[in-house]
């Protein structure tokens, strides 16, 4: 749903929020080298204070479990890769979230360069998710992703 392998995201189910996001990471092959591959193995998530269960590169299928702690609160977030992408000049993945996770959706991760410039998009697909008590803290969990959102686009500079 969020299309990592392509330069346009077109605009899909209207279910979800929608959110597309892009800072520079910086300039040249070194940088592009290092951006691609740490987000192949997860240093977006990790870089913005998440855990993830695996130490291994990104695959098709891979399920794995994000950790969160805020505020004295472990949240553990089941999800499945559902996509990745190596081109000369775009790197990234996808996942989508699983039962028990706080909301329900899609998010992607990209690494892609302009010119010597490095990018790093996210995208996110969300809803709330169908079970208690996230559903009812949906509200929060938006303003969270915010703030997530901003830490992302750091965690590769």
């Amino acid at each position: 749903m969020t299309s990592p392998d392509l330069g346009v995201w077109p605009h899909g189910d209207a279910q979800y929020r929608r959110s597309e996001v892009t800072a520079v990471v910086g300039n040249g092959d070194g940088v592009w080298e290092r951006a691609a591959t740490e987000v192949l193995r997860w240093k977006v998530k990790t870089a913005s204070g998440f855990s993830v269960d695996s130490t291994e590169s990104v695959a098709p299928g891979q399920r794995v479990i994000v950790t969160a702690r805020m505020f004295g609160i472990t949240v553990h977030e089941p999800v499945e890769v559902v996509a990745v992408v190596e081109q000369p000049d775009r790197v990234g993945f996808a996942y989508k979230t699983l039962p028990g996770h706080p909301v329900s959706g899609e998010e992607a991760f990209i690494i892609h360069r302009k010119g010597d410039q490095v990018h790093l998009s996210i995208r996110s697909l969300t809803r709330a998710a169908p079970q208690q008590p996230w559903r009812a803290l949906f509200p929060i969990l938006l303003l969270a992703q915010l703030v997530v959102r901003r830490r992302y686009l750091r965690a590769l500079l």
